[in-house]
């Protein structure tokens, strides 16, 4: 019958120290350990998975407990070294400690501490996996742990030191194991691929040792299962990407190209291929994070073994690579790897998951409109920099460079129309009050003109709505320093203009615009006086064109034609009417203030 078949990783596992690989710091301090003599009670094994901590734990016990020792080279062939490799548990014992975690357990152990060892010095405690343990089980230790009889040693090792209790750690030697190199892996890769006549490329080597992530023991099983693939052919990195389920340098290559030149329907297109080949979706975005993550390196390094001790990349794809590289900024590759670990997040919470890629690869592909805090920050120096040149204009500027609206005359009660001022200027504008006799026609001057422009300014500043269509109503009397006087038609806009949610946004409009604290806003009835008091420095007036005489008769008998009682009297009825429609007197009545402007502008006798 022929001999069974026994896996790599454990047919070469370590026997002796000089056997451990990547692991120099702890090998010289137990071998020094060992010389001198100077044993410990207790050891804690810290490290990733698959460097060392349980074969060292046996070489450990071995050199201890060895009919030639305490040595560094152990005979292997005497019943303690026999039990040891064998992991019969005479005088070394190995717990798992996933399986065996509770205070029970911790007792069972603590029965048989006091039994004398058979074959060796020393009855020695291998617990694996020691953070599984209870805490009620770490505490039962606790006792025997710091004061153990003389023959008795504990060895634990763990991969989550974190989860150890304080207690624990501090009654123990602790020992961290790193991750081994790749190149040390690669070397014992190459020697084992030639102990078992493995033929296999020195590229596909370090393209497994790549992928084990440190760990010797991952490395191993993966060599044990491509070794099959060179019965009769050399095994290459494809050999091993299609076994990992990884995407081909090519396929990724190519994927990066189109989303470098923004080619949304190529990248769709050539997805679907690879995962038409059974690539799932979560292999293919994590395979796409690892390559720009590859990219970052090349972008920022120029020193090609690095380069190649660092990225997965092999010595031939590398020039590739780095050409490609070149057409992103790093932030837009750090971008573009934030992006990914998001799809993959939800592709791997989706039913869907192919849906997840696709939308993806089309977002990626347009990855130069996603924000970049570069871009941000040069729009931010830009703004700054037009500000302290003063090439930017303030808010409120840009509002007064627009062409203001024409200002119509604030509604009156009169049953004749006034006639208004025309582009030439010769022709008369007449302004009637309700209350006083029909003054002499003014012509408009420069002095009203620019009145009436920087009321309009002052109106179109206003921040409410409501507000702006309010004060559109009223005519500009005054516009001082301190004061601004305007006038209404009727009595029940200038109750409006008295509220806070009117009076508030014009003063602040005016003091923002003006460039003065504290101005006075003072309303009154029947519209402004004949010649406008203006003395605020944004005016410049200018003397008014004298009036001709013979246009002030014209006027003057043209408004003694009209009885000036019955405009008084339909004046009256309209006031009291409109005072009637401002009270609501339903629930259901809109009675806000801008529906009691637009009732007034329209129902009213506008002049």
């Amino acid at each position: 019958m022929e001999n069974k078949y026994i896996p790599l990783y454990r047919k070469y596992r370590p026997q002796t120290f000089l056997d451990l690989v990547g692991q120099e710091n702890v090998v010289n301090t137990l071998s020094n350990a060992i010389k001198l003599n100077k044993i410990a009670h207790a050891y804690l094994l810290c490290g990733p998975r698959g460097t060392g901590k349980t074969s060292s734990a046996r070489i450990l016990a071995k050199s201890l407990n060895c009919q030639e020792g305490p040595t560094l080279t152990p005979c292997g062939k005497c019943p303690s070294c026999v039990d040891i490799t064998n992991s019969v548990p005479v005088d070394v014992i190995e717990i798992d400690a996933a399986s065996n975690r509770s205070v029970e357990d911790a007792h069972e152990i603590l029965s048989k501490i006091q039994y004398v060892p058979v074959n060796g010095r020393y009855k020695i405690y291998i617990i694996d996996e020691v953070h599984m343990l209870s805490r009620f089980a770490f505490n039962a230790l606790l006792k025997t742990l710091e004061e153990p009889p003389e023959n008795v040693i504990f060895i634990f090792a763990t991969t989550e030191p974190q989860k150890v209790l304080d207690t624990i750690i501090s009654r123990c030697q602790r020992f961290d194991f790193k991750r081994i190199t790749t190149d040390d892996i690669v070397k014992r890769l190459e020697y084992i691929s030639e102990k078992e006549n493995i033929n296999i490329s020195k590229q596909a080597l370090y393209s497994i040792a790549k992928n084990s992530q440190g760990g010797m023991r991952d490395s191993l099983a993966l060599l044990d299962q491509v070794s099959v693939l060179g019965y009769n052919k050399q095994i290459d990195v494809e050999d091993i990407n299609e076994l990992l389920g990884r995407i081909s340098f090519d396929a990724l290559y190519e994927i990066v190209e189109d989303i470098s030149s923004a080619n949304s329907m190529e990248s769709v297109s050539l997805i679907d291929k690879i995962y038409s080949k059974g690539n799932e979706p979560i292999q293919i975005l994590t395979n796409l994070v690892q390559y720009f993550r590859d990219l970052i390196i090349l972008k920022n390094c120029q020193d090609k073994d690095l380069i190649l001790n660092l990225t997965q990349l092999s010595e031939g794809n590398v020039d590739r690579a780095k050409a490609q590289a070149d057409k992103f900024e790093t932030d837009e590759i750090i971008q573009i790897i934030d992006r990914l670990s998001y799809y993959a997040n939800q592709s791997r919470e989706s039913t869907n998951k192919f849906l997840w890629l696709e939308l993806c690869l089309i977002d990626l592909t347009n990855y130069k409109n996603l924000p970049s805090a570069k871009n941000l920050l040069k729009r931010i120096e830009a703004l700054e920099s037009q500000i302290s040149t003063g090439n930017i204009a303030p808010r409120q500027a840009q509002t007064v460079v627009q062409a203001p609206k024409p200002v119509q005359s604030a509604p009156q009660p009169s049953a004749q129309p006034v006639v208004q001022s025309q582009p030439k200027p010769a022709e008369p504008q007449v302004e009637i009050k309700a209350e006083e006799k029909p003054e002499p026609v003014v012509q408009s001057s420069p002095k009203s003109s620019d009145l009436n422009s920087l009321w309009t300014s002052i109106v179109q500043n206003i921040k409410s709505p409501p507000a702006k269509a309010f004060y559109r109503l009223a005519k500009p009397v005054s516009i001082e320093d301190n004061e601004i006087v305007i006038s209404f038609a009727k009595e029940i806009f200038i109750k409006q203009a008295k509220e806070d949610s009117k009076k508030l946004p014009l003063k602040q409009s005016a003091e923002e615009y003006l460039a003065k604290k504290d101005i006075n806003i003072k309303v009154v009835l029947n519209g402004a006086p004949a010649q406008a008091e203006v003395t605020h420095p944004k005016l410049q007036p200018t003397p008014p064109a004298p009036v001709q005489a013979e246009t002030k008769k014209e006027v003057k008998e043209e408004e003694e034609a009209e009885p000036e009682k019955v405009e008084e009297n339909e004046d009256a009825s309209y006031y009291e009417e409109q005072l009637k429609q401002a009270q609501p007197k339903e629930p259901d009545v809109d009675t806000s203030d801008q529906v009691k402007m637009i009732k007034e502008l329209f129902s009213g006798k506008v002049i």
